[in-house]
């Protein structure tokens, strides 16, 4: 079942839960639905940690956190999932989610060359927040409706993948006891035949 494969990759829920820096969701913390492994809870997950992913902000974290804590989906996964954009995935992705909404507001593509500056910051996001903002919604919505459903079909794969094989195990082994049982009957058949 997929509940054993993620399990087996998941953080510890006790040492989670006495975090220091995860105390300021108070008892919210321990309702036990932020930490079942359920199809709906997971694939809830799937959605909040990919959109989140695509928020062009630094506390992506923090927001997956408060939005699984909202919509009562696995808290682990959906922070974990925001990891997607790291320092070497960032760039390409924003600069996806810009040009989408270029595509959308209907700007031109500015070119920008990078300076690592305050002022740089200040003047460049003003020409290119509108599309930034609008591909990260739309990106965000995208990946994290593909993740939602991608993951709602991989759990009901996975479980009647088990449930198939439960079956074979069982028409197996009758076949196996009736085969005994046939065995049996004819050795029982062969001693009471008289010598």
């Amino acid at each position: 079942m997929p509940r054993k494969l993620i399990k087996k990759y998941m953080p510890d829920e006790q040492k989670l839960k006495s975090n220091r820096y995860l105390s300021w969701l108070g008892s919210y913390i321990h309702d036990p639905n932020l930490w079942h492994l359920t199809r709906k809870s997971v694939s809830k997950a799937f959605f909040v940690g990919l959109f989140c992913a695509f928020i062009p902000l630094p506390s992506q974290m923090v927001i997956a956190a408060v939005v699984a804590l909202f919509i009562r989906s696995n808290l682990p996964i959906s922070v974990s999932l925001v990891w997607i954009t790291n320092p070497l995935t960032i760039p390409p992705m924003f600069y996806f989610s810009y040009w989408i909404g270029t595509l959308i507001v209907g700007a031109d593509v500015q070119q920008v060359e990078f300076v690592m500056s305050i002022e740089w910051l200040t003047e460049e996001l003003s020409h290119i927040w509108l599309p930034l903002l609008v591909g990260s919604l739309v990106c965000g919505i995208v990946s994290g409706a593909l993740g939602y459903f991608l993951m709602q079909g991989f759990w009901v794969w996975q479980v009647n993948k088990s449930w198939r094989k439960r079956k074979f195990r069982k028409i197996k082994k009758k076949s196996t006891d009736k085969a005994a049982l046939q065995d049996n009957n004819l050795d029982e058949a062969e001693s009471k035949k008289p010598e």
